[in-house]
């Protein structure tokens, strides 16, 4: 009998969704549970409610077999995996809520053998805590250890580290980084997840796992707040930011990244935040880094504003809203916190050009903005703010836009004068 024959996916949103179809396609049963009961109606009629390539197809073929059921509360399984938000609260503090609550609503269902696993972000020592109020609430069962004991329980973290647009095909080949809260633990898991991952299944300790999740984030945090305080230098001097990063990248040891409006996405935005709350005295760097690149998003807001009120009758295209290209990911999107600031300040006078997204943001329609294509903006505006890199507006030729004054913080329209 296999190992693992049933699987309850708490939280299927961006990552516990696909994940919860690809396990399901491997030949599990799987239970996706979420509190959200449209997301519960719509996966159970095998459709999708983000957008992702490929995954209608796999959802609904999963769904359609019945290897994928869905539900608002959870079910007995052999395996639990707690796939949650963990934002960030006005403080800058993990809020750790939705994996408390996702316990809770599995604590009663747990068996001897089953094992539970964390894959959303978290503190340092989330896991660990996960573990003791297991033990804590049902203490018939306890922490598995090298022996086959009855009663054992498995606990571990393993963070998600995939790209939005390319989620199934990571989930599948991305090496994973497995940390049990006992070695017993982490071999458990790394079973698991080596039954529908090709990539290697890198073992280390629950806490040294939780911390590779947010290095790789905080490191990629300071490499962009690094470009983004170069091209303020490089606004300062009137030099062109784009061409400074592509001839010092021609240095065999360089790799300067994009600078862009800030920095968005659940990941990147967020992730720093976890390890400056744990141990505020010793991450000056990250810290600094996180400041940098929330003011360049202010500092875009500024470019605009007065590019805007030299143009007083004109009509301005906000290019993009989403936090990367190509996708219609709006969480801690730069572009959405500036498009939002021109929304309130000058109104109708805004034209949101957002080709991932059917309909505008409930914020943003508040305020009489237009909603258009860029073929559309490219007739009736005058103003262009391009803050996202999608393929759509890489394609429009200089004949179309060099009516436009333009503010490119993507480096995607370098033929024409502007802002970086």
């Amino acid at each position: 009998m296999p190992e693992f024959q049933k699987v309850a996916v708490i939280g299927i949103g961006y990552i516990g969704l696909p994940t919860a179809a690809l396990i399901a396609s491997r030949g599990m049963q799987v239970l996706g549970v979420d509190t959200k009961e449209d997301v519960v109606r719509t996966v159970a009629s095998a459709a999708i409610h983000i957008s992702e390539p490929d995954l209608d197809g796999l959802v609904s073929k999963v769904v359609s077999g019945g290897a994928l059921t869905t539900s608002a509360k959870p079910q007995p399984a052999d395996v639990f995996i707690i796939a949650v938000p963990t934002p960030v609260d006005c403080e800058h503090r993990p809020n750790l809520s939705s994996v408390n609550a996702a316990l809770e609503s599995i604590l009663d269902l747990l068996a001897p053998g089953n094992l539970v696993i964390l894959e959303s972000t978290s503190p340092i020592g989330t896991t660990e805590g996960i573990a003791r109020r297991i033990s804590e609430r049902r203490p018939d069962l306890h922490i598995g250890t090298n022996g086959t004991e009855n009663g054992a329980i498995y606990v571990a973290y393993c963070p998600e580290r995939v790209l939005p647009g390319r989620i199934l095909t990571e989930l599948v080949n991305n090496d994973r980084c497995i940390g049990g809260v006992t070695p017993a633990c982490t071999r458990r898991a790394q079973r698991f997840y080596k039954s529908f991952v090709r990539g290697a299944c890198v073992a280390t300790t629950a806490r040294a796992a939780e911390l590779v999740k947010l290095t790789e984030n905080a490191f990629r945090d300071t490499n962009i707040a690094f470009a983004n305080e170069l091209s303020l230098i490089c606004d300062r001097f009137d030099i062109n930011v784009w061409e400074v990063i592509d001839i010092a990248n021609r240095h065999p040891r360089v790799n300067v990244l994009r600078p862009g409006p800030g920095v968005g996405g659940h990941c990147i935005a967020v992730d720093p935040w976890f390890i400056i709350d744990s141990a505020p005295e010793l991450t000056r760097v990250m810290r600094t880094s996180r400041e940098v690149n929330l003011s360049k998003t202010q500092k875009v807001v500024e470019w605009a504003c007065a590019l805007i009120e030299d143009h007083p009758y004109a009509n301005v295209a906000c290019c993009g809203l989403t936090f990367k290209a190509n996708v219609d990911d709006l969480r801690e999107s730069p572009s959405m916190e500036i498009a939002l600031h021109l929304a309130v300040k000058y109104g109708a006078r805004i034209k949101i050009v957002e080709p991932n997204l059917r309909r505008l943001p409930p914020e943003l329609a508040d305020h009489q903005v237009g909603f258009m294509n860029i073929d559309e903006a490219l007739r009736s505006c005058e103003i262009a703010i391009l803050l996202v890199d999608h393929d759509e507006f890489k394609m429009v030729p200089l004949a179309e836009r060099r009516h436009l004054d333009v503010i490119d913080t993507r480096g995607i329209w370098q033929d024409m004068p502007r802002r970086t």
